[in-house]
């Protein structure tokens, strides 16, 4: 029995990688955030920030002769300079998660395709096994397989799942 186009269309855009097309896609200034995000969450990203801050620190305490003290305690610019750091790391690592977000969305809904897919070629398995057994000497019905071969209703689930998701409020 040849496959039919439309699936083995289908199963070959399953074959592709969706993680090597999605990032082939990202912007370049999407590559630099999950570039940098992933810098962020390293050990060497902190120990720098420590040394940064611990050198301006030592150096405006005017422990080091011949370095002026540009920033006395209670180090106003070094407490501006982290906080425009911290919103900065922020905004990187949001823009990074919600790209992630988008991408788990995505292949979410392709996986939500795939078993749909499967589940009609595992409907139509059953009803060809049933026409089988239906020519054997010593078929008896089956309510279990007979409920097995019905066709899925996936917009029926979907309604249900969007029912139980709603808000209290609108029940």
């Amino acid at each position: 029995m040849p496959t039919s186009p439309s699936h083995h269309h289908r199963s070959k855009l399953i074959i592709q990688s969706f993680e090597a097309r999605e990032l082939k896609k990202r912007p370049l200034i999407v590559k630099m955030a999950d570039f940098l995000t992933s810098y962020f969450g390293t050990v060497s990203f902190l120990v720098v920030n420590v040394l940064v801050y611990a050198l301006w620190i030592y150096i405006n305490a005017g422990k080091i002769p011949g370095f002026p003290v540009i920033d006395p305690f209670p180090y106003s610019f070094m407490n501006s300079f982290v906080s425009v750091e911290a919103i900065i790391l922020s905004v990187i690592v949001l823009m990074s998660q919600n790209r992630q977000n988008q991408r788990d969305t995505l292949r979410n809904e392709l996986g939500l395709q795939v078993e749909l897919i499967s589940e009609k070629e595992n409907t139509k398995i059953l009803k060809l096994l049933k026409k089988i057994l239906e020519n054997k000497e010593k078929y008896s019905q089956d309510p279990e397989l007979e409920e097995m071969i019905k066709e899925i209703d996936a917009s029926y689930i979907e309604r249900k799942l969007e029912e139980q998701l709603e808000s209290p409020e609108k029940r």
